[in-house]
């Protein structure tokens, strides 16, 4: 059974950080681009950052640039997003994702965790 479990999220306040955690199960994990997304309230979802399938290769949203960090362990199974000077238009439900690198195209996505950045 696949499985992509996020945690991490919750509140915090302007300029504060936040870890995100996504645990992956029942696929080969370390065969997969990895990706964090967000959806805010009223918007569409958006993508965060992005993680090649070695670690050694990463991408972000403009509006992640110097603020996010994205990581993976393939020994673990974990992808992680760290996440520094928080603003409130980072509040969205963020979510992970896994994409295949070789045909057929395959797509995981994870349940989100909600981020909220309030004082």
């Amino acid at each position: 059974q696949v499985q992509l479990v996020e945690s991490g999220g919750g509140l915090v306040q302007p300029g504060g950080s936040l870890r995100l955690s996504c645990a992956a199960s029942g696929f080969p994990f370390s065969t997969y681009t990895m990706s964090w997304y967000r959806q805010a309230p009223g918007k569409e979802r958006e993508s965060v950052a992005r993680i090649s399938t070695g670690g050694d290769y990463t991408t972000y949203a403009d509006a992640a640039k110097g603020r996010f960090t994205v990581s993976r362990d393939n020994t673990k199974r974990t992808v992680d997003l760290q996440m520094n000077w928080l603003r409130p238009e980072d509040t969205a439900v963020y979510y992970c994702r896994s994409d295949s690198t070789s045909a057929p195209t395959i797509v995981y996505w994870g349940q989100g965790t909600q981020v909220t950045v309030s004082s």
